[in-house]
């Protein structure tokens, strides 16, 4: 993201980082009322799902990049960064399986594989554009 400076791109910006904030202070507060209060029942359930609700609206941000992007090209290396991000969590994830059933590897949170997936995305990028200098 760091070369694009379209409209899109800092209505991304706007999106995305908002909402990467309220789940960090979603988080631990959900990690704090599990710890504390010891909700039970349908509360419990919205205390252990609501740090995945800012995480769908990044994913909704990325998405809404993707449509609003008129940029042919920004557009072009967004996409191909995602495939390369998509690519890398889903082959560490399943070579992480099969160790894992193998009694090899311990079982990690799944929460995690969205973050996985941001820096695979992220790490892809200036590769992706280095290609078009």
């Amino acid at each position: 993201m760091a070369q694009a400076k379209s409209a899109a791109a800092r209505r991304y910006l706007a999106r995305f980082f908002p909402a990467m904030l309220a789940y960090v202070v979603v988080l631990f507060g959900s990690i704090w009322a599990l710890g504390n209060l010891e909700p039970k029942g349908p509360l419990l359930w919205l205390v252990a799902v609501a740090p995945a609700l800012p995480i769908i609206a990044a994913i909704a941000a990325m998405g809404l990049y993707m449509v609003e992007e008129t940029d042919e090209f920004l557009r072009a290396i967004l996409a191909q960064s995602m495939l390369w991000g998509i690519g890398v969590t889903m082959a560490l994830c399943t070579v992480w399986g099969f160790l894992e059933n193998a009694g090899l590897l311990p079982h990690p949170p799944l929460y995690l594989i969205f973050p996985l997936f941001c820096a695979s995305f992220g790490l892809a990028q200036p590769f992706v554009s280095r290609r078009y200098r």
